[in-house]
């Protein structure tokens, strides 16, 4: 298959609704067909999630870019990444960024992700596993966050970690359903704005849903 045409394919597709020229050069220069499964690669390029394994999943790309274009990266932030999953969410975020701090509570997601992440030579990403508390509160503050899986709420301990005028993007609903939520923060009133309906796999711990 040639993975470069589809995936010139794919950001061309994109572009009708991401203005962002950044973010779409970003996925125009990585290659997804290194995050999912050997057997899911020809789908690669296709505008829909797939399933990695231990049950989780990789983003739909306009999911991702959407995301992504909402954290308005200019080259200079840090930014915290909640849920590693395949790591391709966290390679976008570091051609655009800084410096990536990503965590990820499956144990065998985060190591895979690390390995692919090192192997195409990302020097500005650290992969962490997940404490008790969401986040990562030792590298706080960050100047955009992102949250790659639903919670039941927006978490006041991810904002405490977001720098004022910080922008967090989470997927706020059910288990099943969410609204995808960018939630600028304020020294007096936080601003929210409604990004869309979207469908990710549950936030899990502190201040978000229980392990079922």
């Amino acid at each position: 298959m040639d993975f470069e045409a589809a995936r010139a394919r794919l950001v061309e597709h994109l572009s009708t609704e991401i203005k962002d020229q950044r973010v779409l050069a970003a996925m125009a220069r990585i290659p997804r067909e290194r995050f999912v499964p050997p057997e899911s690669q020809h789908f690669a390029y296709e505008d829909r999630p797939l399933p990695i394994d231990l049950d989780q999943t990789i983003s739909q790309p306009f999911i991702i870019a959407l995301m992504t274009q909402a954290l308005e990266l200019t080259g200079k932030e840090k930014v915290l990444e909640l849920g590693t999953g395949s790591g391709y969410q966290a390679a976008i975020l570091a051609q655009l960024a800084r410096l990536v701090i990503t965590v990820e509570r499956l144990a065998p997601l985060a190591e895979t992700a690390k390995k692919v992440l090192d192997s195409l030579g990302y020097a500005n990403i650290a992969v962490h596993l997940a404490k008790d508390t969401l986040g990562w509160p030792d590298e706080a503050p960050y100047d955009a966050i992102m949250v790659t899986a639903g919670a039941p709420r927006v978490s006041a301990d991810l904002l405490a970690q977001l720098a004022i005028d910080g922008r967090l993007v989470i997927p706020v609903g059910s288990r099943y359903v969410q609204e995808l939520y960018k939630v600028t923060r304020c020294r007096r009133k936080n601003i929210v704005e409604n990004l869309g309906g979207c469908c990710f796999v549950s936030l899990i711990g502190k201040d978000a849903w229980e392990e079922e």
